[in-house]
């Protein structure tokens, strides 16, 4: 089968971004996506292979979905602030940075995290 052209561009930005991000025991990858309905964040170690620390806007049911985002953001910033991670490499996959990603990206700094 013909794989659609959109997916393919989406793949092939998602592609160029990673190549250049890898997270580190000491830098993991913030990584964000984003659905229609909900944003997920998670913390991953790339050497080690596994996800360190995770957040969803699943239980969060108030608000716009901005608000939800920034939410996440503020989770996720407090549990790595928890777990002793303070440092981080975003990848924000094949969304522009603005919006939701931007509101994310904004409320886990706020709550400790460095980009």
């Amino acid at each position: 089968m013909k794989q659609n052209r959109t997916k393919l561009r989406r793949n092939r930005r998602i592609t160029r971004i990673r190549a250049r991000i890898f997270g580190t025991p000491d830098r993991p990858r913030l990584t964000v996506a984003k659905t229609n309905r909900n944003m997920f964040a998670q913390l991953i170690d790339d050497s080690k292979g596994i996800t360190v620390v995770a957040a969803s806007s699943i239980a969060a049911t108030k608000g716009t979905k901005t608000e939800q985002a920034h939410q996440v953001g503020e989770t996720i910033g407090k549990l790595a602030v928890g777990k002793k991670i303070t440092k981080v490499v975003f990848d924000r996959r094949d969304s522009a940075y603005h919006g939701r990603i931007k509101a994310l990206a904004d409320a886990a700094r706020k709550a400790g995290l460095t980009f």
